[in-house]
């Protein structure tokens, strides 16, 4: 689990800040607001996954909650006691997104 926790802590402090043209700037084939959005709904997708529920699509609100959506998301997924391989995914995506937005 902190690994994961670790890992969102530093993808909210390289976001946080970020004003509108920031999260507007292209990134890969879309906006860093679309990366970020499409790893919502991936934590969104394993916290699903650990609870044995279908998932479901998170609403795409502004880009200035994006950070309050990737805790949500987090906190949602940790709460359901999700295997060490969930994690590991989890994890493994979160640090993508950071790696491709620093």
């Amino acid at each position: 689990m902190p690994e994961l926790a670790t890992s969102v802590d530093r993808l909210l402090n390289l976001v946080h800040h970020w004003v509108e043209t920031r999260w507007s700037a292209p990134s890969g084939a879309g906006t860093r607001a679309e990366m970020v959005h499409t790893l919502v709904q991936q934590l969104a997708d394993l916290g699903a996954e650990a609870e044995q529920r279908p998932s479901r699509p998170v609403p795409r609100l502004h880009h200035m909650v994006l950070p309050d959506q990737i805790r949500v998301m987090t906190d949602d997924l940790l709460a359901a006691n999700p295997s060490a391989n969930l994690l590991t995914r989890a994890t493994a995506e979160v640090d993508r997104v950071r790696a491709a937005l620093s």
